[in-house]
């Protein structure tokens, strides 16, 4: 496979893995996301499409793979900008969010939503909140996306 042809596959992978690992951790695990997690899905998710349509429309492969790779960054840096947030380096832009769910009226629902702070994590691996490793493997496959690219490019 040529570095171009990586690059393209990583563009739709690497989005594709982070989003398919932040709804199995929602909807698997009830880790529902604060506003700021939310804000991260949404380049991964115009990721997914610009590098799906890559596949398809062949004039524009290289173009549509590095406006992919530039959504993955743009992700990355909104997660390390959260996981700031997240270990009192800095302070958020929004306090908190919340989750409406259950039976019963509206004004139930949101009387007993659970609050979904932006500052806590609500879970960490070796001390990395869930917003760090969006940070670490968005950026990371995003600088090996355009390295991939600039090797194609030589070639």
């Amino acid at each position: 496979m040529t570095p171009s042809r990586t690059a393209q596959a990583l563009a739709l992978l690497i989005p594709l893995a982070l989003i398919g690992g932040a709804l199995t951790s929602q909807y698997g695990f009830g880790l529902f996301p604060c506003e700021m997690c939310m804000w991260q899905r949404w380049p991964h998710y115009t990721a997914i499409v610009l590098a799906a349509l890559s596949f398809v429309v062949a004039p524009a492969r290289t173009p549509l793979v590095v406006l992919a790779t530039l959504a993955i960054a743009v992700s990355g840096a909104i997660g390390a900008f959260h996981a700031g947030v997240e270990y009192d380096w800095w302070e958020g832009l929004t306090q908190c969010s919340t989750h409406f769910s259950g039976e019963g009226s509206a004004l139930d629902r949101i009387m007993n939503a659970p609050v979904i702070r932006c500052d806590v994590a609500p879970w960490d691996l070796f001390g990395v909140s869930l917003a760090g490793w969006n940070a670490i493997f968005s950026l990371g496959g995003a600088l090996v996306i355009a390295i991939l690219l600039l090797k194609g490019r030589k070639t």
